[in-house]
């Protein structure tokens, strides 16, 4: 290296190599919001969350209750509306969380006591968000 020498020079790239925005347009994007144990978790198709424990078995579906629902920019929040839609998910099965540890120390008296916890919870795989009584009628008819 010499004296007045850039450290680091960086290519200059052409039209080709720069890197193309990307086309975000979809066709249609549908999430809720919806209500496991004591918590509120977004939820798309596809999506895998960790809820807290349900009951059934590996395999099985679950429905969850919505709490808002956008449907391609219209967002729903009126409990009427909300009985329309219908957020089910596939059981994939149990996971534990983790190690929780926890100690308890009382000054000059000797005691201490040393204990740990993981929370037990499932996983689950979205697996449909769409309008329930359409499909009711449907099968109906």
């Amino acid at each position: 290296m010499h004296a007045g020498e850039p450290l680091f020079v960086r290519p200059v790239r052409t039209a080709a190599q720069a890197p193309r925005a990307r086309n975000c347009e979809r066709e249609s994007f549908v999430y809720a919001i919806v209500r496991c144990g004591g918590r509120q978790e977004k939820a798309a198709v596809d999506d895998v969350l960790t809820v807290d424990t349900l009951a059934g078995e590996v395999g099985s579906s679950v429905t969850l209750p919505a709490v808002l629902v956008v449907d391609d920019g219209k967002v729903v929040t009126d409990p009427a509306e909300l009985g329309k839609y219908q957020v089910t998910a596939e059981i994939l099965g149990p996971i534990v969380g983790p190690k929780i540890n926890i100690v308890h120390f009382r000054n000059k008296t000797g005691y201490r006591r040393r204990m740990g916890h993981r929370q037990r919870y499932t996983q689950v795989r979205i697996t449909g968000i769409g309008a329930a009584r359409k499909a009711a009628a449907r099968k109906k008819g």
